[in-house]
């Protein structure tokens, strides 16, 4: 089988590059490196450094006669979708189409789309939503995401073309930009690695899906078998606070210096958790990294990287 992975330069997208070719699958990565990291590609995949809007697309596509698309390219920061949405749904929305339209174009048997539990259904109240809760996303960001997912509803009725959706919860881990503003477990390693003030927005009791990146393309792996024309949430079922998150980094790092809380910011969600019952069922699938153990692994990455 041979697969292609846009964004495999980028946090999730090389974790699930490695994981193929472990597994023994021809895998190419298109990649703009706008957020991606050349260094990130596993050296047995073949690279395409490419824009996901770019008209070059389509003739990759023909050239290379990929039997699967795994589709992790994207605009990843909810807080600039809130500042510039009309550029969001150019990457996010626009971008999607040009790599499904190319697909169909090219007999792709199926496309994994890496869509967001973390926004779609908003705000989470006591009931833990599995994939048949109603979504209300807050954000251009998790209305994006959710359009994508009719669209592939659309390439499946019109033109055969499979699909699975995996719904992720908020992913940590290795290769997470710790300087970026996605991605709250990278920067409190990084600034407490380096003895720097730490910041809280809101009161640090946001609740959240944390699920380590290893599991994330676990995942990945599994649906390329199944899962076909399917909605699957990825995440661990347990919700922590920020004020959690930071006490455990901090424990790790040996950081004493107090959080400095900051005003919440727009946009923003109070709690986000997800129900895996259907990934348990259906992708035989289940998380198998601690919350702990994968701070661990996080921190010691980012001690390295340093």
């Amino acid at each position: 089988m041979k697969i292609l992975v846009t964004g495999g330069a980028g946090f999730i997208g090389s974790h699930i590059v490695d994981g193929y070719i472990a597994a023994g699958y021809k895998v190419a990565v298109i990649d703009n490196l706008s957020s991606g990291k050349k260094e990130n590609i596993n050296p047995k995949a073949k690279f395409y450094k490419l824009d996901i809007n770019s008209k070059e697309i389509e003739k990759i596509f023909f050239k290379e006669k990929f039997d699967l698309v795994n589709h992790h390219a994207a605009q990843i920061d909810v807080r600039k979708s809130v500042q510039d949405p009309m550029f969001d749904a150019e990457v996010n929305i626009v971008g999607a189409l040009n790599i499904f339209e190319s697909s169909r174009k090219s007999k792709v048997k199926k496309v994994i789309f890496a869509s967001s539990g973390g926004t779609i259904y908003g705000e989470c109240g006591r009931k833990t939503p599995d994939e048949k809760a109603d979504a209300n996303p807050l954000s251009p960001y998790g209305i994006a995401k959710y359009s994508i997912e009719f669209y592939l509803k659309y390439f499946l009725k019109t033109y055969g073309l499979n699909y699975t959706i995996l719904r992720y919860g908020n992913v940590y881990g290795p290769r997470q930009d710790p300087h970026g503003e996605a991605g709250v477990v990278a920067i409190f390693s990084g600034r407490m690695l380096n003895n720097e003030k730490t910041v809280i927005f809101g009161n640090g009791n946001q609740m959240r899906d944390y699920v380590y990146v290893g599991d994330v393309a676990r995942a990945n792996i599994f649906a390329l078998k199944k899962g076909n024309n399917e909605i699957i949430n990825i995440g661990t079922g347990k919700a922590s606070s920020v004020n959690e998150l930071f006490k455990k980094i901090a424990f790790i790092t040996d950081f004493r210096k107090k959080p400095v809380y900051k005003p919440a910011r727009a946009g923003e969600l109070y709690k986000s958790v997800l129900d895996i019952k259907k990934a348990k069922k259906i992708l035989k699938w289940e998380p198998s990294v601690s919350l702990k153990s994968g701070l661990e692994k996080t921190v010691k990455y980012f001690e390295n990287w340093k």
